[in-house]
């Protein structure tokens, strides 16, 4: 074998075996929890080790809450946190863009904070979570809803947006207090890279801890293979290790 050739492919192997091994310790389960009068439901991952642990609200894509977004969960919990994986579609998962669309329209904006914030509260409460340090995570769709968490909940501890659009208004922007992470395609026809620049420059003015990156060659929703013809390997482990640093750097 080409040595050049065998060292990444060494590498990933290493790689895989630690997921592996992270993914063995992990534990899952679904929950429940009040949102409002509702009772919402929601895939909880836990990390090894007692005591007080970061947690992190994931938020799905517009397929909803998906086995793709349920090991982004494992993964997060793998690292250390006690990781919450929300159903904003109340059970229902999207199995083409027509339905995607639909479930996504349907979503009220009221309805789907009102949910986030029920998340962040239900992890607050947990004996096994630090308060201080919940953090949020979403792509695509789950993207926006991070960044509208991050101005509604002052104490989100630090808020990651994966190609979701970006507030524009001053007057939300200013809401935010969290530090945000943005990772977005150059290609994005829905989130133009114009806009992303527009809102690390408002961030920027208003003093607010900000780490955005545009990947060149990249489109939307980048990260997921299930993209088949949009997914980009290189830029989706730049960006996951880009995220997994910035939880580092805010919820520990």
């Amino acid at each position: 074998m080409n040595r050049r050739f065998f060292l990444p492919v060494l590498t990933l192997s290493f790689l895989a075996l630690s997921l592996a091994l992270h993914a063995g310790s992990v534990k899952t389960e679904p929950v429940s929890y009040k949102s409002g009068s509702d009772t919402v439901n929601g895939y909880l991952a836990l990390p090894e080790g007692d005591g007080k642990h970061p947690a992190i609200i994931v938020i799905h894509e517009w397929w909803g809450l998906n086995d793709w977004v349920k090991e982004q969960a494992q993964k997060y919990a793998g690292q250390g946190y006690v990781v919450l994986a929300v159903d904003l579609y109340r059970g229902k998962v999207a199995a083409n863009p027509d339905d995607a669309h639909i479930l996504m329209r349907g979503l009220a904006d009221d309805r789907g904070l009102r949910d986030l914030e029920a998340a962040f509260a239900y992890l607050a409460s947990r004996p096994d979570v630090d308060a201080g340090k919940i953090g949020s995570v979403g792509w695509c769709m789950g993207g926006s809803w991070s960044i509208k968490l991050a101005e509604d909940q002052p104490k989100l501890a630090a808020c990651v947006v994966n190609y979701g659009s970006l507030p524009s208004d001053p007057a939300n922007i200013a809401k935010i207090h969290a530090p945000v992470q943005g990772n977005f395609g150059a290609d994005d026809q829905g989130i133009p890279p114009t806009d992303v620049r527009a809102f690390e420059a408002a961030m920027k003015a208003a003093g607010k801890p900000t780490d955005i990156k545009i990947y060149d060659g990249a489109g939307h929703a980048f990260q997921n293979p299930n993209n088949k013809q949009g997914y980009r390997a290189e830029a989706a482990a730049d960006a996951a290790q880009r995220i997994s640093a910035f939880f580092q750097k805010y919820l520990h």
